[in-house]
């Protein structure tokens, strides 16, 4: 069999993407043909592995796999330019073959490419003569051709790398010049810099910067264009242009009918006066890229806000209510302008326009009739309409077969309603900016449990799943204590046990045994008694096999809640950080914004005294969203007026620890979150109080935890009381005068904290998510912006002071996923500091959450990190974060078989990296609970999914 014929099949898989051109070395412009790879592919494989009949068949089957692969990749690469250089392609070819584990083939591929360019490089070295330079033409948006104008491509890449160590302009204009063409457009032109600049981001990432900065000038040139007729060319003009911008830039945003006319009446100069350019420059590229494809304003397609007119205009809506409403509005832009503290996505995308929808996360109890059903349905449309992520609690809802009284017949169960709920979420995706985003809850004996925790599964009848929606347990301490005591456990239909959703703690267990002896005398029409260990397996295996539902634990969540005098915690919100009260008449809302720990630390370590200025003033942004806000219902109103709930949480916690040189997996980082969880719990009640004098106390305060003098880690005692256990109640700060202060002077927020998961408000202000461990050192993560290399900068900085970062470094920790442990020449102290998710034990992240969680009124988004998941590891873990005192917990996250493999599995000979790998100890297979109980392989949600709205 040729090597045309076997690339045939090819083909018609990887399809060319459209108007996709490659760049020749001769600067001439070529269409993409994918034959031309298989057929690069099939020639390296044969070399390597001979032409047999057997060997030609697999060959075939390996190469077509690896052809749609590679498509795929460059389609990526290429971005909106669809431009691709020939290197760009035999550079993804050699990673598909390197991924794909051919070691062999991969290594004939690079020599020759190395041959071929040894070759090229004699050839040019011959010339006698000086090789001709095409002069090219640019084309203009008017569609008029003029020369490219190479000293004006040399300046703005020089500024773009000034002042960052380690760039230099050269290898972007070098990299650059390789997919210039003819009659290229000037935004070809423009993404063609970047795109230089990108590529090198995986050896060097201060060109993270230099991409960031090469996309401030089309962001520079596009918003002063429109705003004031003449596009600013330089960072160095637009330290001096921005006041003026800015003034003119209001004034567009208002006859846009974009911007709230009420910014009109601040002191305009002022406040452009008080901006500061220079903080454009310390975007990374992701964080920049993200914010001019979603955050930035524009009209018409035109995007005609600067950063920090965003960050501004951001701070202006939180000031309207102010006083010296000026003074306020520069208060709070210098601190989120200084990326120590961020906003949750609302707030970035409505503060200061007409509709202001700053709220973070909605929950609501739906009730059991179906105007109640198909109105919170609805009220879930509109609070999603503008950007709200929503946690219903469906407990309250007969089961199927329940009996209906109004027509003498048998419910169908919740099912059917989640259904609607799910598509309706679809429907609603604010505006193109997200999806709509739902999560469902329901209470661990509800007689629908076991459908429920099926409603993700891709198999079964399509219309009882819900595949957009999540879905959480609301799992009461007593089926936990029943599990551990290998007990029994009865499911009940909610009509038939109407006070257990209004129930938790003791009075919950007296109702809940109550109704188990009217179960066993007949009393009960609809119920279902099973043994306690086998749903909980069953829970834990679709949490395994499908991502959902999330385990979340009742009980700690009313018996700490401040609020246990005015309602009963029926649900956490969509991604489990939000624990409020809620009834037929509140909805409960909260407002979110996180400190970013890492811009915190010192040599001398945490930074109290910033630390402090920095919760007192977000504390007060906080407040002020609460007022300023435009609620779409008036549940939500009701509900956020008289309680005036926030949630102060934080990011960049694996940073910080990088910066202290503490691991992950350690005592000493489970002390530091304590400590730090501490000093910000301390510093927002403390914040708290002072608004309450200002302010005046919410109007629900008396009566509430906070009205006794419990704080946070008081209420801890209620949990033990209750389990009759002993948990973690250490202090390291004087309490005592903050207590007398609570009770005397009120809260002017019932609930402070709650720690969300900022999966985009961390990349904005280029820190590690919440209080997520290192995903990767080195990884691809795709986003609804496009594909971005993320490399580990603190990594990077401590192999260039051990002399150990080279380009083999790079291809190592390429296949290697960014994991540190298989790499030989690394020494033990940096793979322990930078080990990823997956290399820790999931443990030490819930005992690190059980120490913050102490000190939190709310909750924490905590995802948990498997690498090898079986049934006996997940009870553990999860029986772990209970006994602990976890309120919630969030996604499970595990490895495929193939990463686990590729981290573990000795290396032929041929290879490319120049490591030693030691053979990997395999742990013995452990049972699933029984021997008889399995897992199959898992199907959840990934980090780097694009398509995945739901964490920001």
């Amino acid at each position: 069999m040729s090597a045309s014929q076997l690339s045939e099949p090819s083909l018609s898989r990887a399809a060319t993407p459209p108007a996709l051109q490659v760049i020749r070395r001769d600067g001439k412009p070529a269409g993409f043909d994918p034959g031309k790879i298989t057929r690069a592919m099939t020639k390296a494989f044969l070399a390597v592995e001979g032409a047999s009949a057997a060997a030609s068949h697999r060959i075939h089957e390996v190469v077509e796999d690896l052809t749609v692969q590679v498509v795929g990749g460059l389609t990526r690469h290429a971005g909106a330019g669809h431009i691709l250089h020939i290197e760009d392609i035999q550079d993804q070819v050699e990673l598909a073959l390197m991924r794909g584990g051919h070691h062999k083939v991969a290594r004939a591929y690079v020599l020759y490419r190395e041959d071929r360019a040894r070759e090229r490089a004699a050839n040019a070295a011959a010339q006698t003569t000086a090789p001709v330079v095409p002069t090219l033409q640019v084309k203009g948006s008017d569609g008029t051709l003029r020369p490219l104008d190479g000293a004006v491509l040399q300046r703005l890449v020089t500024e773009a790398c000034d002042g960052l160590a380690d760039v230099s302009p050269e290898p972007v204009l070098t990299e650059a010049r390789r997919n210039l063409y003819d009659g290229i457009s000037s935004d070809e032109l423009s993404q063609a810099l970047i795109l230089a600049a990108r590529t090198l981001i995986e050896h060097e990432p201060n060109y993270s910067y230099v991409s960031a900065r090469l996309l401030l000038a089309v962001a520079r040139r596009e918003a002063t264009s429109f705003v004031q007729g003449v596009g600013v060319q330089s960072q160095a003009e637009m330290a001096t242009a921005y006041p003026d911008y800015f003034a003119a830039y209001v004034g567009k945003g208002i006859e846009a009918q974009l911007l709230n006319p009420e910014l009109a009446r601040f002191d305009i100069a002022r406040l452009g006066a008080a901006l500061k350019p220079e903080r454009d420059l310390q975007f990374q590229y992701l964080g920049f890229q993200t914010l001019y494809d979603r955050y930035l304003l524009q009209t018409k397609g035109v995007r005609f806000e600067m950063p920090q007119a965003f960050f501004m205009r951001v701070a202006m809506g939180l000031a309207l209510n102010e006083i010296d409403r000026e003074a306020r509005a520069i208060e709070f832009y210098d601190l989120i302008s200084s990326f120590d503290f961020m906003c949750s996505t609302p707030t970035l995308f409505n503060s200061g326009t007409r509709h202001s929808q700053l709220s973070s996360c909605f929950l609501t109890s739906v009730p059991d009739d179906l105007d109640g059903i198909f109105g919170s349905i609805k009220d879930n449309a509109l609070l999603a309409k503008y950007s709200g992520g929503i946690g219903n609690s469906w407990s309250r809802v007969r089961g199927l077969g329940a009996h209906i009284r109004g027509t003498n017949g048998q419910s169908q169960g919740i099912v059917p309603f989640l259904k609607v709920a799910n598509d309706t979420a679809i429907a609603v995706n604010q505006g193109g900016k997200r999806k709509g985003a739902v999560c469902a809850y329901l209470e661990s004996w509800h007689i629908d449990v076991e459908e429920f925790l099926d409603l993700r599964k891709n198999t079964g009848d399509d219309r009882r799943r819900t595949h957009d929606m999540n879905t959480a347990n609301w799992v009461p301490d007593l089926f936990m204590q029943r599990v551990e005591q290998d007990g029994e456990w009865t499911l009940f239909s909610p009509d038939e046990v109407p006070d257990l959703h209004d129930l938790y703690g003791i009075p919950f267990r007296e109702a809940y045994e109550r109704y188990e002896a009217k179960a066993r005398a007949g009393e009960l029409t609809v119920h279902k008694t099973i043994r306690a260990v086998d749903l909980w397996r069953r829970m834990l295996t679709m949490l395994f096999e499908t991502g959902h539902p999330w385990m979340t634990f009742k009980d700690p969540c009313n018996l700490r809640s401040p609020q246990r005098h005015a309602g009963v915690v029926h649900s956490s919100n969509l991604c489990t950080e939000i624990t409020l009260n809620t009834s037929d008449s509140e909805v409960a809302v909260c407002n979110l914004g996180s400190i970013n720990l890492g811009r915190h630390i010192t040599e001398k370590g945490l930074d109290r005294d910033r630390l402090a200025r920095t919760v007192r003033t977000a504390m007060r942004m906080l407040d002020n969203v609460i007022d300023v806000n435009f609620y779409t219902i008036p549940q939500a109103r009701r509900s956020n007026l008289r309680h005036r709930p926030i949630g102060m949480g934080l990011m960049g916690f694996q940073d910080a620890l990088h910066a202290l040189r503490l691991p992950l997996a350690s005592d000493e980082a489970v002390r530091f979150a304590d400590e730090s969880m501490e000093l910000i719990s301390y510093h927002a009640i403390e914040a708290s109080v002072d608004l309450a004098a200002e302010r005046g106390a919410y109007a629900s305060f008396p009566g509430s935890l906070w009205s006794q003098g419990i704080l946070p880690v008081d209420s801890i005692r209620y949990v033990a009381e209750a389990r009759g256990e002993t948990l973690d109640q250490s202090t390291t700060l004087d309490w005592e005068p903050l207590r007398e202060r609570v009770k005397t002077i009120g809260m002017r927020n019932s609930n402070t904290m709650a720690i969300a998961p900022t999966a985009t408000i961390s990349n904005i202000v280029g820190a590690t998510q919440s209080i997520e461990p290192t995903f990767r050192n080195l990884y691809v993560k795709a986003n609804m912006s496009g594909d971005f290399t993320v490399v580990n900068p603190a990594l990077v900085a401590d192999l260039k002071a051990r002399g150990l970062w080279d380009s083999v470094m790079v291809s190592d920790l390429k296949y290697y996923d960014g994991s540190l442990g298989p790499i030989d020449r690394i020494p033990d102290d940096l793979k322990d500091l930078y080990a990823t998710a997956f290399e820790v034990d999931a443990s030490w992240l819930i005992e690190a959450a059980a120490r913050r969680q102490k000190w939190i009124d709310q909750a924490q988004s905590l995802n948990l990190y498997l690498a090898n998941p079986n049934g006996r590891k997940l009870d553990q873990l999860y029986r772990l974060a209970w006994k602990r005192g976890l309120k919630t917990t969030y996604y499970l996250r595990t490895q495929s078989a193939t990463h686990v493999e590729k981290s573990t599995t000795k290396k032929s000979d041929g290879k490319l990296n120049a490591v030693k790998i030691a053979p990997q100890p395999q742990p013995a297979p452990q049972p699933a609970f029984e021997a008889d109980s399995t897992f199959e392989a898992p199907k959840v949600c990934l980090l780097d999914d694009p398509t995945c709205e739901a964490c920001q």
